[in-house]
């Protein structure tokens, strides 16, 4: 009964939410800053269309996108936020025409009384809506033309290649003739106005921008809202009281533990052809993982020296928006391959049963699945070196959407290639999901994720090559925050919990239980914690407030993760053979004190609307990045990759020297790397936005500030311990099969 009321509860969760997430889905798309058919001045001149302003966004999507500065605070932290820089230039060269006219003098030499009457001056022409939505023609001053005439030269010769600009280039990591073509600039400019008229632009009948006022920007009015205070407030409480729910229910429903056997039961098993299939995803997963902190060594390294390694004019050949899209784009194609091959792995060992060319699809997923990364990877390449047009690039390209980069065809690809893992698990738990034992309902939730696994990669499918930039960060950031946060965790609360009971540790009618209460919990908060991402991203004021509620809710479970984190180590010691999985478990201890520091700890720093509106685009935010994203799925794809190689061969016995010191140098090495570089770095950015505005805080004048320096090269230390962990974690697991990893009979 008590499962049954759990499965009610798990429907009722998925139905409200996924019902409140597309009815204000459909709100973002009617209330979306509008893309002008053309913008004019007020003595008639054209200075763009909506085509130019929508080529321009493929501009920009082309050169990296999101993966060179940002745009509404989402993106990179090296270069500015194009938006909020633009925004600051357009209101500087305004107010000084301003005060040349009034007082013929630059508007800092003007005492104060006369520099807020210009304000007051500024803001009724930037604030105010000259949007007509009938004939969709934008007006705007001539002098605001004339600001944006300055804007668009200053834009051209850094994209460029004016030498006096070449200072600034290294300082945002950005190439010489990123940009070699002066319509493409042209078009680019275009689309850098329109995001920062969003920016200042009063929606109609509101005192309040189509980004609920962000960026803060004192010069053009843009503050904090009654709104950003009343839901940070609110989420403040929502989440107290949640914790004390969520412990009390816990204590109240605490199970008693399982009887630990003398005997490995599963160690006897003989693995199929499709399983034994298995290994080389692991060996290609260990070849990724290197690869990519390869590439994020170079990435933090151009943050100091912008076109070079230690000399070396690497930027070339591989300029930062490259090396970082890699990056981010390799480590969810290894963590994911992980965790799918896990799948695939247990997938009959579950029903005991070896469906007929298992071992075939096994083989051709892989092969798929290589193809993927090579051909994406080399897309984006050629994307962001100006190699393609504007369609060839979205289609093989470089889409510009961080953590979706990679072209239309290779998502459609792989978007195919999760249907067929899916229909692999599927086949072959399929005969047991037919008899109704007491397993059955883990096993359905075991279904369950995976088909929302392969599902939910098709809202990248949802834009566009010209959508709105709002409606598309919406889509973005179902495949994001849904599929690689939520559904990945579901499946990995089922997977680690058929572990657990395949080897007799837990009860199944305690693991289903658990994982049924656990998942309507996450999900509860999970999925309308999807619009904490969208406060300021053209998304009207209720979109916050669902966000600023329900994000509070994701960091309730996660209070009790040492308690969890407890519970393996116990395990862990527990017996003999237990023993011989002292490494993967020790992972799943790991996952518990990221998932309380990075996600839980990290995460509430920056959700509450009135923190992220100050902190959105510093580098607290791969505070919480780095911390959730590895600590939790990577080190959680590690784990399971462990836990399948120590099941492919119970007997052995591991020489853990090279695992151990791995495990140890990238645990304390993301710590270093966060805690002694990327998190001071963010809160002193965070008190220049407070002070000044973001357009200060990611400006080039603050990032090289000697301090700010000295911050970014401590972070050489914990990158290089980790960098030797993850060599470390690779040596290990090839040594399995080479045999230097193995104790010899």
């Amino acid at each position: 009964m008590k499962t049954k009321n759990l499965w009610f509860g798990f429907i009722a969760v998925i139905v409200i939410s996924f019902g409140v997430l597309l009815y204000y889905g459909s709100e973002i798309y009617r209330q979306a800053p509008p893309v002008p058919e053309k913008v004019v001045t007020a003595s008639g001149k054209t200075l763009f269309t909506g085509a130019d302003i929508k080529d321009g966004q493929n501009v920009w999507q082309s050169m990296g996108g999101q993966e060179v500065g940002t745009v509404w605070g989402h993106g990179a932290y090296q270069a500015p936020d194009w938006s909020a820089d633009w925004l600051h230039k357009e209101a500087m060269f305004m107010l000084d025409a301003l005060a040349m006219k009034r007082a013929n003098q630059k508007y800092d030499q003007l005492p104060e009384d006369q520099k807020a009457s210009l304000k007051v001056l500024l803001q009724n022409d930037l604030r105010t809506n000259s949007y007509n939505p009938q004939t969709r023609i934008l007006t705007i001053s001539d002098l605001r033309a004339d600001a944006i005439v300055s804007n668009s030269d200053f834009y051209s010769r850094l994209f460029t290649n004016d030498p006096a600009m070449d200072k600034l280039r290294d300082a945002y990591a950005i190439p010489v003739n990123q940009l070699k073509d002066p319509e493409r600039v042209r078009k680019m400019n275009a689309f850098f106005f329109w995001t920062a008229w969003a920016c200042v632009t009063n929606r109609p009948g509101r005192e309040i921008t189509y980004t609920n006022n962000w960026p803060s920007e004192e010069l053009v009015g843009n503050r904090p809202t009654g709104s950003l205070i009343l839901w940070t407030g609110f989420s403040v409480i929502v989440l107290l009281a949640g914790i004390g729910i969520m412990v009390w229910y816990y204590a109240r429903n605490r199970q008693e533990e399982s009887e630990i056997l003398s005997e490995n039961p599963v160690g006897n098993q003989t693995q199929t052809p499709s399983q034994k299939a298995t290994l080389k995803y692991f060996w290609i997963v260990s070849a990724l993982f290197v690869v990519q902190i390869v590439l994020g060594v170079v990435t933090a390294h151009y943050t100091v020296e912008g076109q070079a390694l230690y000399g070396i004019p690497l930027s070339e050949w591989l300029p930062y928006s490259i090396t970082r899209t890699w990056h981010v784009q390799i480590a969810i194609f290894w963590i994911a391959t992980s965790w799918l091959a896990t799948g695939l792995y247990y997938a009959p060992a579950i029903s005991g049963h070896e469906p007929k060319y298992q071992k075939l699809g096994v083989d051709l997923l892989f092969i798929a699945l290589l193809i993927i990364v090579v051909g994406s990877l080399l897309g984006q390449w050629y994307g962001v070196m100006q190699r393609l047009g504007f369609v060839q690039n979205f289609w093989f390209g470089h889409q510009g959407y961080e953590y979706v980069d990679l072209g239309r065809f290779w998502q459609l690809f792989l978007f195919v290639g999760l249907f067929i893992w899916l229909a692999l698990m599927g086949r072959a738990i399929w005969p047991v999901l037919r008899r109704k034992d007491e397993s059955r309902s883990l096993l359905v939730m075991f279904l369950i994720s995976a088909i929302a696994i392969a599902s939910f990669y098709g809202a990248g499918l949802m834009w566009g090559r010209q959508t709105n930039l709002a409606i598309a960060e919406y889509w973005r950031w179902w495949v994001v925050h849904l599929w690689v946060e939520g559904f990945f965790e579901v499946f990995a609360v089922v997977i680690i919990s058929f572990l657990f009971v395949r080897m007799k540790l837990i009860k199944v009618n305690t693991a289903t239980s658990s994982v049924l209460f656990s998942t309507i919990i996450f999900l509860s908060g999970g999925i309308l914690g999807t619009f904490h991402h969208l406060y300021f991203s053209g998304t009207p004021t209720s979109v916050m407030a669902i966000g600023a509620t329900f994000s509070a809710l994701e960091v309730v479970p996660l209070v009790l993760m040492g308690n969890e984190a407890w519970d393996n180590v116990k395990i862990s010691q527990s017996s003999t053979w237990i023993r011989k999985y002292k490494w993967p478990i020790y992972c799943f201890i790991s996952v518990a004190f990221w998932n309380l520091v990075g996600a839980g700890i990290f995460g509430f720093l920056i959700n509450p609307p009135i923190a992220l509106y100050y902190m959105q685009g510093l580098n607290t935010t791969p505070v919480h990045g780095h911390t959730a994203l590895f600590g939790v799925y990577g080190m959680l794809g590690i784990g399971l990759m462990l836990f399948v190689l120590r099941d492919m061969d119970t007997e052995s016995v591991w020489k853990d020297k090279w695992i151990r010191f791995g495990f140890w140098a990238i645990n304390f090495g993301l710590a270093a790397m966060v805690l002694i570089s990327v998190l001071p770095v963010g809160l002193l950015q965070t008190i220049a936005s407070v002070n000044k505005g973001l357009w200060f805080a990611r400006s080039a004048e603050f990032m090289t500030q000697p301090d700010i320096v000295t911050f970014k090269w401590l972070r050489v230390f914990g990158d290089t311990l980790f960098g030797l962990g993850t060599v470390a974690v690779a040596w290990f697991i090839f040594g399995l099969k080479g045999g230097w990893s193995i104790e010899k009979k």
